[in-house]
């Protein structure tokens, strides 16, 4: 996404009236320039992810597992075992899978790579690309941590105040896409119902880009678990056409 914006513009700018957070911040830092508004903020973009081998939970659900996670664990064992010998993994292997342990530190540096290489476009220092993406990687104790102005330039990240209008005409914007973004199912009964919300979209001169969701749920009693039926959701594009707003499929792969 940052390689294809760089193709129109010489300067990119990123305005960020309120939440940021993990990948939206991580497209974030292939901006020249962050202008962030009273509210806004960034997060961490320490990575966690949901393996075939993950844990079940009490839904029969997959457990999504982070890096910052496991090595909590490990820490906090290593930090309270007595003095004799003690391998935190042997425990910890009992609950969550040697593969995903593997999948999730591969995901991470993964995460820490693509970071340098999105500040690489505006910011020639690699050491200082490098300690900016250690930091959002696994320096904070949650994911969710807000990373404010302050902060966002304490790490060394380019960030400038966003002029009271421009905030105020964003807030605007976000109401809207607020009201797009609403929940929008209907239950037929307890087991069973429809969802057809749209969970992202994205603007441009006469045209709008968005995914809709538009699937069946039903609850499996005996799986203990809900699965998707007549999943028909897809990419859609709306656009202007002789003065009408048509809606097709957009097609990405």
């Amino acid at each position: 996404m940052v390689n294809l914006l760089r193709q129109y513009v010489k300067k990119l700018t990123v305005l960020v009236p309120l939440e940021c957070e993990s990948a939206a911040t991580m497209l974030a830092l292939g901006a020249d320039k962050i202008l962030m508004g009273p509210l806004g903020h960034l997060s961490a973009v320490d990575t966690s992810l949901t393996h075939d081998l993950s844990p079940i939970d009490r839904d029969n659900d997959r457990v999504s597992v982070s890096q910052d996670e496991l090595q909590r664990v490990v820490r906090l064992w290593q930090e309270q075992a007595q003095k004799k010998a003690s391998n935190p993994f042997e425990s910890l292997f009992e609950y969550v899978h040697p593969l995903v342990v593997g999948a999730v530190d591969g995901s991470s540096a993964l995460s820490t790579k693509l970071c340098i290489e999105i500040l690489s476009y505006h910011l020639k220092d690699k050491k200082k690309a490098e300690k900016i993406s250690n930091t959002l990687n696994s320096r904070y104790p949650s994911h969710s941590y807000p990373i404010t102005l302050q902060e966002a330039r304490r790490i060394g990240l380019t960030v400038e105040p966003l002029n009271e209008d421009t905030n105020k005409l964003l807030f605007e914007l976000n109401e809207i896409y607020s009201e797009m973004g609403q929940k929008a199912s209907v239950d037929f009964d307890e087991r069973n119902s429809h969802d057809n919300s749209v969970l992202n979209i994205m603007e441009g001169k006469g045209l709008q880009i968005l995914f809709q969701n538009d699937k069946d749920w039903h609850y499996r009693t005996e799986e203990r678990r809900w699965v998707t039926l007549n999943d028909k959701s897809s990419w859609r594009k709306a656009e202007f056409v002789k003065g009408k707003t048509a809606v097709s499929i957009f097609h990405i792969r």
